[in-house]
């Protein structure tokens, strides 16, 4: 069975939390990853109203329309996003 996030819930402060079909869940603080990679594609996300945007799609977090910013679900699922 291939690992697939199955709900995303935003859970405040640039953090959600992610349930994966394998039973667990986990919560990443995404805003971290944000603050210490700046880029002009990922600084909106760090704006609550932009941040809160995302999707579900083919079993990943995404968030913007062209995939703006989106984690290995391998890393999602451990619940730190490597640096």
């Amino acid at each position: 069975m291939s690992l697939r996030v199955i709900k995303v819930t935003n859970v405040g402060n640039l953090c959600v939390r992610i349930d994966f079909n394998d039973n667990t869940s986990q919560t990443v603080n995404i805003g971290d990853f944000i603050r210490q990679h700046p880029h002009p594609q990922y600084n909106k996300y760090l704006n609550e109203k932009y941040f809160d945007t995302f999707t579900l799609e083919d079993g990943n977090v995404v968030w913007g329309k062209n995939w703006d910013l989106i984690f290995p679900i391998e890393q999602l699922h451990r619940g730190e996003i490597l640096q």
